[in-house]
């Protein structure tokens, strides 16, 4: 796990903050604070590009709809295929979500 190598208090009380937000206008808020918007949109690309991944769409596609380039589409595949199942986990919830909130 990479992530072992960046752990320490910092990152800590980056995560604790953010579990600590309520809903979706604290997290906006939040992130409005921490990041800059190019840093945000990054990070949601991501998320889309594997929510498209899971769901079989092409690398053409995703990167016409998307804009995300092939690099990042691959590192997030990468992800997908070998890395900690964070992207199916978070997806899943947001699904469950979704289907108990229609």
């Amino acid at each position: 796990m990479q992530i072992d190598k960046l752990r320490g208090k910092e990152l800590d009380q980056l995560f604790k903050s953010i579990l600590s937000l309520k809903d979706l206008e604290e997290c906006y808020r939040f992130f409005d604070d921490l990041c800059t918007v190019n840093e945000i949109q990054s990070l949601a690309q991501r998320l889309e590009v594997a929510r498209m991944l899971t769901e079989g769409k092409t690398y053409h596609k995703i990167e016409t709809e998307t804009g995300a380039s092939t690099a990042t589409i691959s590192r997030v595949k990468r992800c997908l295929n070998y890395g900690n199942d964070a992207y199916e986990m978070a997806l899943e919830r947001i699904k469950e979500d979704a289907s108990v909130n229609e």
